[in-house]
């Protein structure tokens, strides 16, 4: 059966979710298949936990649904403290100092526009964040891991449309 680009995203998403799901303990010791000693790397963190939630946090904002963006931005949080504990260094770049000195200010400032409830300000925040993750991957010499907000939903199974 052939999938279209929209199934294997979806597909893909939750591999990556199953993943970091053992990974993070959230199924029991006994129910884990990895092998001991096995270290996840930067990109499986990046791209298992930080970059859905990153795309999930846009989406959310662009719908005006601010309570979830609330919700996102909070797990996006623990997603860089859970990445910057498991690697703290990479290519002798120290990752919570990296996190800490281009990510900080703009997660304020996007939370700030959350809880003002203003799309603009979001929109602005949000953009200086991708800004932020951008300076990240060009100082860690990956410049052509470029992140951008999202221009539609690869999450098909979420709405993101605020409940009436």
């Amino acid at each position: 059966m052939v999938l279209n680009a929209r199934a294997r995203l979806l597909t893909a998403c939750v591999a990556l979710g199953a993943v970091a799901a053992v990974l993070s303990g959230f199924w029991p010791a006994h129910a884990q298949s990895v092998p001991a000693g096995y270290q996840p790397g930067l990109g499986d963190f990046m791209n298992g936990l930080v970059q859905p939630r990153h795309a999930k946090l846009g989406l959310a904002g662009q719908a005006g649904n601010w309570p979830l963006a609330a919700y996102e931005l909070k797990v996006l949080h623990e997603a860089f403290d859970s990445t910057a504990k498991a690697i703290p260094k990479y290519r002798n770049i120290s990752v919570p100092d990296m996190i800490e000195a281009l990510i900080k200010t703009p997660l304020q400032e996007t939370e700030d526009a959350i809880k003002a409830k203003d799309a603009a300000k979001f929109t602005a925040a949000y953009a200086k964040l991708t800004t932020g993750c951008d300076s990240c991957h060009q100082s860690a010499g990956v410049r052509f891991v470029v992140i951008k907000p999202p221009d539609h939903s690869g999450f098909a199974n979420q709405d993101f449309a605020p409940r009436r």
